[in-house]
């Protein structure tokens, strides 16, 4: 690991104006520069700034340092984004990684963590070895001839199905956007990874209101049970009446560059019947911890 200067700043505003890598859980961060992939001079430990808490007096809201492992066990959070958590990496992990660190996660492609080989999100314009490579793991939707690589979140499937946003602060002050407006397709610049301008920092993340949004769930398919990424992954929500859907959000993960939503797919389903027997297996289900 290269040397690097730790600071903490005692404030969110100091923060901002130090500029530097931001270090919360440190499960994404620490783990590229061992291997040399990031190479901060100057790291903030952000830890000690206000911004935890989960309030659901009005929608959700989740502060950017709250652990995963913690927001998946509150008794407010929708199931999708429960079981999105628990989904991903191990308990240890979960106990340290951040809900704004775990959004910001950078991709899990081998030729991206293998400084040895080139990669155009590494080094702009080096290439996409992965396109003719070993590229199983990689994605078929939002690709382009610089970039395949898969968004590595869990977390951020399930919150762009139930259309949250993330609030930022910089330099210019506050501004909020909705996460699947957040990330960036590849395109010509796979660099260019998301909408966080420099020296932002992600403060809350803010899910609307949807209280039929108790009818939805997680489902990730991959190699192994445990600390595995995604081949494919679901999240869904619905809004059923009289064994009928009237609402339904879908995204995908695992298969494209960004979180994935599908509209032709929540437009087939609403005014599809539910049989009674899904409705109560799914009544069942809420009716237990999923934890």
């Amino acid at each position: 690991m290269r040397p690097f200067e730790l600071t903490a700043p005692a404030s969110v505003a100091e923060a901002v104006a130090a500029r530097g890598a931001y270090l919360a859980g440190g499960t994404t961060l620490v783990d590229l520069m061992k291997l040399d992939v990031m190479k901060p001079g100057h790291v903030l430990d952000i830890n000690g700034l206000p911004l935890r808490g989960i309030d659901a007096s009005d929608g959700l809201r989740i502060g950017a340092l709250e652990r995963m492992s913690d927001v998946a066990r509150h008794p407010a959070v929708y199931p999708v984004i429960g079981r999105a958590l628990l989904a991903s990496a191990l308990q240890q992990l979960r106990n340290m990684a951040s809900i704004g660190g775990n959004l910001l996660q950078r991709t899990r492609c081998t030729y991206f963590r293998d400084v040895a080989v080139p990669c155009g999100k590494r080094e702009p314009g080096s290439g996409c070895p992965a396109i003719t490579g070993a590229n199983r793991m990689h994605a078929i939707l939002g690709t382009s001839d610089h970039c395949v690589a898969t968004h590595a979140s869990d977390l951020a499937v399930a919150l762009v199905c139930l259309d949250a946003e993330v609030r930022l602060v910089g330099a210019a002050g506050e501004r909020t956007v909705r996460l699947a407006d957040f990330y960036r397709t590849p395109g010509t610049t796979p660099a260019v990874e998301h909408d966080l301008r420099p020296g932002e920092l992600v403060t809350e993340v803010v899910v609307p209101r949807l209280d039929w949004a108790v009818n939805s769930t997680y489902i990730k398919v991959r190699d192994r049970q445990s600390y595995e990424f995604a081949l494919c992954s679901a999240a869904v929500a619905m809004d059923v009446r009289d064994s009928r859907v009237v609402e339904a959000r879908v995204a995908v993960g695992g298969v494209a560059t960004v979180p994935w939503r599908l509209p032709s797919v929540e437009a087939a389903l609403r005014g599809a019947p539910v049989h009674e027997s899904s409705l109560a297996r799914s009544r069942t289900a809420r009716s237990r911890p999923w934890t």
